[in-house]
C-alpha cells in the first residue's frame, strides 16, 4: 500500500491502484517535483536511495519542475 502522503502529489494517477514497483517511476518523479519534507522522508523509507538515483537517471528534463531539478541534483549525487 502506497502511503497516504503522497495522494496530493500523484492527483493524475488512480491513486488506490498504484503499485510500489510498477509506478516506481511516477511516484518518485510526482514526490520529488511537488511534495514537501514529510513526503520525501516517507519516499526514502519506501525506496532506497540506490533506487531514487536510478529512477532520477531515467527521467528527461522535461519532466521536471525547474525548481525542483536544481535541487535534487544537489541533494542526491
Amino acid at each position: 500500500m502506497i502511503s497516504q502522503v503522497f495522494k496530493p502529489f500523484l492527483w493524475s494517477y488512480d491513486f488506490e491502484k498504484l503499485d510500489k514497483e510498477l509506478n516506481k517511476k511516477a511516484i518518485i518523479l510526482g514526490v520529488l517535483n511537488y511534495g514537501t519534507r514529510a513526503s520525501w522522508k516517507e519516499l526514502f523509507s519506501l525506496y532506497t536511495r540506490d533506487e531514487i538515483k536510478e529512477v532520477l537517471a531515467s527521467v528527461q528534463e522535461s519532466e521536471w519542475n525547474k525548481k525542483s531539478l536544481v535541487f535534487w541534483r544537489q541533494v542526491i549525487k
